[in-house]
């Protein structure tokens, strides 16, 4: 009889550990999800900022450029017409 307990109660301590480790694990995982659903979404906000700031930085390049050919073409106009007058 004492056997028969002494093995029931083994039993039931190696079961529940294994429950409790099965549990366990499950949170694990959950936590690996949740943390790469995490790293996912602060990618993606980085991603975003940085064509943000990327478009924000072509567009003041296309600015410069368009200032900078306006002022060569008024250089060149200038040349044009010192050239006309100094023919004259």
């Amino acid at each position: 009889m004492k056997k028969l307990l002494f093995s029931a109660a083994l039993l039931l301590a190696l079961g529940a550990s294994f429950t409790s480790c099965r549990e366990e694990e499950k949170t694990d995982a959950e936590n690996t999800i949740e943390n790469a659903g995490d790293a996912i979404e602060e990618a993606a906000e980085d991603t975003e900022e940085a064509v943000k700031d990327g478009f924000g930085a072509a567009g003041d390049a296309i600015d410069n450029a368009v200032e900078e050919t306006k002022e060569a073409g008024e250089a060149m106009e200038d040349a044009v017409e010192e050239a006309t007058d100094d023919n004259k």
